[in-house]
């Protein structure tokens, strides 16, 4: 008989994590401005709202932001400075230039109405706005509501350079996730549920075009992929496709922050070879299974998760500071 798989685990967040050495959260708290700007989460929360029923793409735009803020060198809202004739900036990268801008704008509309506020100009930071923003989005289309640590300062530097090989691939085995995902502490169980935010958002053709037309010499349609969906795909991505079409990430429910994700996995229909390894590789599979049969499992598991990936690389006021534009780096 093969091995027993590990049982998943949500283990109460504690700040002793913090003695981990990819964390340096002791100064992370959820009543971090309960003096400073008393009325903070609400005051992102109706910025938000308001962005999110101009546009849906508010909540999955925002939340890949701060995937992608988070694993380079950490959640410093680096990811919003603006490049400069002196400085290509990290959102300037190749692999950052399919941010949409629907998520940096809910960033803008918040901070801004921070700082409408008196007592709370620019006493908020970047990072911490987009923390919260980002809980706003899960929270918006459908997710489960989580405490959002704070206390982030915002990062003195934000280079385009910084960003190579941090962020996941769309041909990534699972061995290329766990390495990187560990690389900022986080398990293959975290890992798993962070993708489950694939649940929502989009992708443009050229991102898995591979698997529908260039799989291999003598199989050109990645067998993994239902045959049906397979289809579907190549029938809405058609070679020489217009660079900016995008598809929807989650075929089934695309506008819902649910557990749909890994009964996609199941079927054969994950987007991305990154998504669908999850559950062909046996070493995941059993969380893909245990996700896809539990909405309350996935959420616990995504909860506990993004509030680790939120103490990944912090800053404070040694090594940085609170900008008074979340674009422009200050020192």
């Amino acid at each position: 008989m093969g091995r027993r798989p590990n049982l998943i685990l949500v283990c109460s967040l504690s700040l002793s994590l913090c003695l981990y050495p990819y964390f340096t959260c002791a100064q992370l708290s959820p009543h971090h401005y309960s003096k400073i700007c008393p009325n903070l989460e609400k005051i992102v929360r109706e910025a938000v709202r308001k962005k999110f029923h101009q546009t849906f793409v508010t909540a999955p735009a925002t939340i890949r932001l701060f995937f992608h803020d988070c694993f380079v060198h950490g959640c410093d809202a680096s990811i919003l400075v603006a490049s400069t004739k002196n400085n290509k900036a990290e959102k300037d990268h190749p692999d950052n230039l399919s941010l949409a801008g629907d998520g940096f704008d809910t960033v803008i509309k918040a901070k801004a109405a921070v700082d409408a506020v008196p007592q709370c100009r620019n006493k908020v930071s970047c990072a911490d706005i987009l923390a919260l923003a980002t809980r706003e989005a899960v929270v918006l289309a459908g997710g489960p509501f989580y405490v959002v640590e704070l206390g982030r300062y915002d990062g003195l530097e934000s280079k385009a350079s910084s960003v190579n090989g941090r962020l996941p691939r769309p041909d990534f085995n699972l061995n290329q996730l766990n390495s990187l995902f560990a690389s900022n502490g986080l398990t293959q169980t975290e890992m798993i549920a962070l993708s489950g935010a694939h649940t929502l958002g989009f992708s443009h053709c050229s991102r898995f075009a591979n698997r529908i037309y260039h799989y291999s010499r003598k199989m050109p349609v990645d067998p993994t992929l239902d045959a049906r969906y397979a289809a579907d795909l190549r029938s809405m991505c058609p070679r020489n496709v217009d660079p900016r079409i995008a598809i929807t990430m989650d075929p089934a429910t695309p506008q819902a922050f649910d557990h749909q994700y890994y009964k996609n996995l199941q079927q054969g229909k994950g987007l991305f070879t990154s998504d669908q390894v999850l559950f062909t590789d046996p070493r995941s599979r059993p969380a893909v299974n245990a996700f896809a049969s539990s909405a309350h499992t996935f959420q616990q598991n995504f909860i506990a998760a993004i509030t680790k990936l939120g103490r990944v690389g912090i800053k404070n006021a040694r090594n940085g500071n609170i900008r008074t534009d979340c674009s422009v780096l200050h020192r």
